[in-house]
């Protein structure tokens, strides 16, 4: 997936176990996609909390962040609890949607690739944000890109 393309439908289990569909979020704001390789690890902590951290900045453009990563309904709901996050994540265990936007590696331990999609409400993908060691990178940069957006549209 790249900028400009539409972004796949898909729905898969939040934290509680709840489905969530990517064009529920969008109803009500572009969606902020971010693709973690594993809760609880020390870099995904730091990307995890980052854009917990910007929930104001996120809620200026009514945008949802949303996680998605291979692990379990139960793993994501206690990496959740651990750090209070205030959005959902989702469970991506056979990384089916992870594949579709071409955030799957074949071959390694970490199967999730770090990436992240700014998505607009019209399932347009607005940016896509690579970055496996720069952690805070993929909120500062889905800002920068929804700020660019506004600005466009005003």
């Amino acid at each position: 997936m790249k900028r400009g393309d539409t972004a796949p439908e898909f729905t898969l289990p939040d934290d509680s176990g709840e489905p969530r569909a990517l064009s529920d979020f969008l109803v009500s704001g572009p969606v902020v996609l971010f693709f973690y390789p594993a809760a609880m690890s020390g870099g995904c902590t730091t990307e995890s909390c980052h854009f917990r951290d910007l929930a104001r900045e996120f809620g200026e453009f009514s945008a949802h962040r949303i996680g998605i990563s291979p692990d379990t309904v139960g793993q994501q709901q206690q990496f959740s609890a651990a750090h209070g996050f205030g959005y959902p994540l989702l469970s991506d265990v056979d990384g089916v949607v992870a594949k579709q936007f071409g955030a799957w590696r074949r071959f390694s331990p970490l199967h999730t690739k770090r990436h992240t999609f700014v998505i607009d409400t019209d399932r347009r993908i607005l940016e896509v944000i690579k970055s496996e060691l720069k952690f805070a990178a993929h909120a500062d940069q889905a800002l920068a890109v929804l700020r660019e957006h506004e600005a466009k549209r005003a």
